[in-house]
C-alpha cells in the first residue's frame, strides 16, 4: 500500500515538474505558490504548524498567524517549482542571487575547515550552490526522501546543480547511513553545509525559544575535536524569484565551551533567523518533539 502511495505521489510530482519546466521560472514559482496555498493544509497538520508558531510568538493575532501560514505555504510551493530551474539559478544570468562574497572570502582566508549552518528558509537549496560556486570545496548533508521513487531524482538534481558532494544523514532503521562518508570528509578537512532546524532522532536536548528541542550536536563535535569554524548563513526571498544570502561571522567559541553551550549558540542563531524571516521558514517540522 505504501509503495502504491509513493508511486502515485511520484507520478503527480513528475507531471508538475514537466509543467514547471515548460512555463518558465517566474510563472512556475507563482503557480507553485498558488497551489501550495490551496492544498498545504490538506497534506500537513495545521494544528502542529499553529503550535510551533505559538511557541515562538506568544499572543499572536489570528490575522498575523494566518499571514505567516499563507506566506510559508507560498514559499514552500515556490521552492517545489524552482527545482526545475536550478540550472538558471546556478548560472545566475539575471542576477537573481546576491551573496556577500567579501565576508565569505574573509572567512576562507582563516585557513580552517568550515561548517556552514542554516535552516529551511526561502529557497534553502541555493545556499550550498552559491557557497560551492564561490570556490569552496563543500559537502552537503541531506535527509533522503522516504519516497523511493522520488528520492533518486532529487539526489540527481542536488548533485548536478546544488553541490557535487551529497551525504545522506543517518536514519535509524532505514539503511541509509552516510556516517562513513562524513567521517572521511571530516578527516580530509572538507567544508560542510548542514541544516540545523529539522526534527532529529539523535542529538542533545537544548533550548530553542525557551523550550527543549532535540538538536544535532555534530557541529559542536566538529568545532571541539576538529577545529571547524561554525558559520551561520541565512537567505531571504526578495520579489518572488530573487534572493539575498548573508554569510555571518563564525561563532565565538572558547576553552570553556562544551557541546551543550555550543549547540545552544547555534540555536540562538537559528532563533534570530526565524524572528527575522518568519514568513519564509518551514513551520511544518515537529521541531520540539522529544
Amino acid at each position: 500500500m505504501k509503495l502504491f502511495k509513493y508511486f502515485f505521489e511520484f507520478i503527480i510530482v513528475i507531471i508538475f515538474f514537466i509543467i514547471f519546466k515548460i512555463i518558465g521560472l517566474k510563472k512556475s514559482s507563482n503557480l507553485g505558490c498558488f497551489i501550495f496555498k490551496k492544498i498545504g493544509h490538506i497534506v500537513r497538520s495545521k494544528k502542529k504548524i499553529r503550535e510551533n508558531i505559538n511557541i515562538v510568538f506568544e499572543n499572536l493575532s489570528k490575522n498575523e498567524e494566518k499571514k505567516i501560514i499563507n506566506e510559508m505555504w507560498c514559499n514552500y510551493g515556490r521552492v517545489f517549482a524552482e527545482y526545475m530551474h536550478l540550472k538558471k539559478f546556478k548560472e545566475n544570468k539575471f542576477n537573481n542571487i546576491k551573496i556577500n562574497l567579501k565576508k565569505l572570502n574573509e572567512i576562507k582566508s582563516k585557513g580552517k575547515p568550515i561548517l556552514f549552518f542554516s535552516g529551511h528558509f526561502a529557497n534553502f537549496e541555493l545556499l550550498a550552490m552559491e557557497i560551492e560556486k564561490s570556490g569552496f570545496g563543500l559537502c552537503a548533508l541531506y535527509r533522503p526522501l522516504n519516497n523511493i521513487f522520488l528520492n533518486p531524482i532529487m539526489e540527481m538534481l542536488r548533485v548536478k546543480y546544488i553541490c557535487k558532494n551529497q551525504i545522506p544523514k543517518s536514519i535509524p532503521g532505514k539503511g541509509r547511513d552516510g556516517t562513513r562518508q562524513l567521517v572521511r570528509k571530516i578527516n580530509e578537512k572538507q567544508n560542510i553545509a548542514l541544516m540545523v532546524d529539522q526534527k532529529v532522532s539523535e542529538g542533545i536536548q537544548v533550548d530553542l525559544f525557551n523550550r527543549k528541542a532535540l538538536t544535532l550536536n555534530i557541529p559542536a563535535q566538529l568545532a571541539l575535536k576538529h577545529g571547524y569554524l561554525l558559520v551561520p548563513v541565512d537567505i531571504k526571498r526578495q520579489n518572488e524569484i530573487n534572493f539575498n544570502i548573508n554569510v555571518n561571522d563564525p561563532l565565538q567559541i572558547d576553552e570553556n565551551d562544551d557541546q551543550m553551550t555550543i549547540t545552544r549558540k547555534i540555536n540562538i542563531e537559528l532563533e534570530k533567523m526565524i524572528l527575522k524571516n518568519p514568513y519564509q521558514w518551514i513551520w511544518t517540522h515537529d521541531r520540539w518533539r522529544l
